[in-house]
């Protein structure tokens, strides 16, 4: 069934097809193999990395090919939020839709901040002006109408993986194994798990394909194609990049610039500086097209969250004002500004690393809460129209649950401070729920 041109006052627009979905999902992970994931190298080191690398890789494609049924199923923009509201409650599903929202507002700032960073490695210039200015030009885009959106987000994205193609052939034929090897554990094995939220960093986002699946055609055939070619695609691309980049000169030369230095980030051009020179033109071309990864994601997710925080307000589980969606472009401007305000506010703290971590304290709850809802929803609602199965249920589902878990207390044991300020995130919203949703029966 496709639906008519004229769309219905306050619903979204369905125009994405399979080949623009594939381009969101590579688009709003993309720049995870640009910058992010070396600030986990000064903590696990190359083996203690790779190690987490495997750990993260594994949890995403058994998770990316279980909640293609929830997607397939039930095609909102809410995603999880919606997914565990019909299979746990009204509570679960403000809690859902809660953890989806920290995830997709606070990793737009981390690559407002690398786009700064790339920036800043030609021109002088404050990275955070740089920032700021990408948020209120691509939260433009996203208000203008989704169509065009995703028309450059494939654009960008496309470009993108061809960039890290070329980056990957360049850089491997230098790549030795005594570089990969130098200080590989350098805190020890227990780095693997201080290392997780930085392997993370390689696949978040790659959920938020569902987020548009009420505005693509055919949503129940599209979308599972949008999110196993998507998870090929950035799989292959990650595990690439990691050994390439940082067996070109020992993972200390992608994480600084000189020593003594902050950690970068930017570590594809450094190591490709110590490949062909910074006076190459290939260097030249990473810094430019590269630039267009980190806006792949940085776009692609304001455009995910945007749908998150609109299907909370729409829902009434938020203020009411942040579900409207503009009568003449059929987007969510309202939830679009207030994100923007909210990532504007974590670009001035200047923390890459600390907001990368709040993001991934959002995925990995996400991903609990969507496998705990996937297996009620089997049990509880045997019969609901299942497009897609999940693969390999119920053995994918688990493993993907146990991981993501796990990851949850082992981010929480080496980042105490980040989990008490996830943690009270959680309170916050809890007390408001329970104060605007007061005499709601649905409320279990």
């Amino acid at each position: 069934m496709t639906d008519s041109p004229q769309t219905e006052p306050g619903k979204l627009r369905r125009t994405l097809g399979p080949v623009m979905l594939w381009g969101l999902g590579v688009g709003y992970v993309i720049s995870g193999e640009y910058f992010g994931w070396n600030l986990g190298l000064p903590l696990g080191g190359t083996w203690g990395m790779l190690v987490a690398t495997i750990i993260i890789t594994v949890m995403y494609v058994a998770f990316t090919l279980s909640y293609a049924e929830l997607a397939c199923a039930m095609p909102k923009a809410g995603g999880v939020f919606v997914y565990a509201q019909r299979a746990l409650g009204s509570f679960w599903g403000f809690q859902a839709g809660l953890v989806q929202v920290v995830e997709f507002v606070f990793a737009p700032p981390a690559i407002a901040m690398a786009i700064g960073a790339y920036v800043g490695m030609r021109l002088e210039v404050d990275p955070r002006v740089v920032g700021i200015g990408a948020f209120l030009i691509f939260t433009g885009l996203n208000i203008w109408g989704v169509k065009q959106a995703a028309m450059f987000e494939l654009v960008v994205t496309v470009l993108a993986v061809a960039e890290l193609l070329i980056f990957i052939g360049v850089a491997a034929p230098s790549f030795e194994l005594a570089n990969f090897n130098h200080n590989p554990l350098p805190n020890g094995w227990g780095g693997v798990f201080a290392c997780l939220p930085f392997a993370i960093w390689f696949y978040l986002a790659i959920e938020g394909v569902a987020n548009v699946a009420e505005e693509a055609r055919d949503p129940q055939r599209t979308v599972a194609r949008g999110f196993g070619s998507a998870i090929l695609t950035l799989v292959v691309l990650a595990l690439a990049v990691f050994f390439t980049s940082t067996g070109v000169a020992g993972w200390e030369a992608i994480v600084y610039e000189k020593p003594g230095a902050e950690p970068s980030d930017a570590p594809l051009p450094l190591a490709l500086a110590k490949v062909v020179g910074k006076e190459h033109f290939l260097y030249t071309l990473l810094l430019g097209v590269g630039l267009l990864g980190l806006i792949a994601s940085f776009h692609g997710i304001i455009l995910a969250a945007g749908r998150a925080t609109m299907e909370m307000g729409r829902s009434g589980f938020l203020p009411r004002s942040l579900g409207q969606i503009n009568p003449t472009t059929q987007t969510p401007a309202i939830a679009l500004l207030a994100n923007m305000t909210i990532g504007i506010v974590a670009i001035l703290s200047g923390r890459t690393g600390e907001i990368i971590t709040l993001a991934a304290f959002g995925a990995v709850t996400l991903y609990v809460i969507s496998m705990w809802s996937l297996f009620v929803l089997r049990k509880k609602e045997p019969d609901m129209e299942r497009p897609f199965r999940a693969v390999c249920y119920p053995v994918f589902p688990s493993l993907a649950l146990l991981i993501a878990a796990v990851s949850l207390v082992a981010m929480s044991w080496y980042n105490p401070l980040i989990a008490g300020i996830f943690a009270g995130i959680l309170i916050l919203g809890t007390a408001y729920f329970f104060m605007t949703q007061r005499g709601n029966d649905s409320i279990r």
